[in-house]
């Protein structure tokens, strides 16, 4: 929220302290403004009136009876025909060093080699700034993945070929991300890589620290990763190193599932 803009319409603001923890509360307290129910907040108390926000994570606020979608007379069709290309979710999932990242930038390249947009959401970028406020502690890997499912959701609704890249090793989590796109829409690619391939390659010296017990609950060591069931394309690659040429090639099979399904040109 931004405090500044509630500060102008409401005359007198303050942040009280509230209690920063796994709720991330933000109170603001507020007097002597006029009121702004119609513009969608609603506020309690009396002669102070106090607005809570509460983002906990795993959980999905209940919105508002106040709070209606815009609808935009441009819509998706009309965004897909500007750019002639269907807007969709990649979903590449799989254990920490299987080639996720790598994968992602070599779709994208041989994306934009086809004058084609696309935009590649990483697990560990989105932690600078997007999920910075989230641990690695189970709820908040939950509700890291649901953010990205959501941003995900928008960048496929523009239009653009979204390219998620993610460890995402729960399948609820993955098929709750899957059911907020149009069937077809999100295509789920699984980097099928044995534990002892990715342990070998350990490009960050993760696992290294998780067998020494400096890092918890990392997955394929003390934490489970469920291997998709039913994705749309596996990619098995038991090889210690990725040479240039079968990268491409991955990422060919993954541009070719797109042409053949009709996400390079517009219905």
């Amino acid at each position: 929220m931004d405090v500044a803009a509630v500060a102008r319409c409401a005359g007198r603001c303050y942040v009280s302290p509230a209690a920063f923890g796994e709720s991330r509360n933000l109170r603001l307290s507020l007097s002597n403004f006029r009121s702004l129910e119609p513009a969608g907040l609603m506020f309690r108390g009396k002669s102070q009136r106090t607005l809570s926000i509460s983002a906990r994570q795993g959980e999905t606020q209940q919105i508002n009876g106040n709070i209606v979608w815009h609808a935009c007379p441009i819509t998706k069709p009309d965004r897909q025909e500007l750019i002639n290309q269907k807007g969709c979710v990649i979903w590449i999932t799989g254990l920490s060093g299987s080639g996720k990242s790598s994968l992602a930038c070599a779709v994208s390249r041989a994306l934009y080699n086809r004058g084609k947009l696309s935009y590649i959401l990483d697990g560990d970028n989105v932690r600078h700034g997007l999920n910075s406020d989230l641990s690695f502690k189970a709820e908040d890997r939950a509700e890291n993945i649901r953010r990205v499912g959501e941003v995900s959701k928008l960048f496929a609704d523009s239009g653009i070929i979204c390219i998620a890249s993610l460890i995402s090793p729960y399948r609820k989590e993955r098929a709750a991300c899957r059911a907020l796109l149009p069937q077809g829409d999100f295509i789920e690619v699984f980097m099928d890589v044995p534990l002892h391939v990715c342990e070998a390659r350990d490009p960050k010296g993760l696992y290294k620290r998780a067998r020494a017990g400096e890092i918890k609950g990392f997955t394929g060591i003390d934490d489970p990763y469920e291997p998709p069931l039913d994705c749309e394309i596996v990619i098995e690659n038991k090889r210690d190193e990725n040479s240039s040429s079968s990268l491409s090639e991955m990422a060919e099979i993954v541009v070719s599932y797109l042409d053949q399904n009709g996400y390079l040109k517009p219905s």
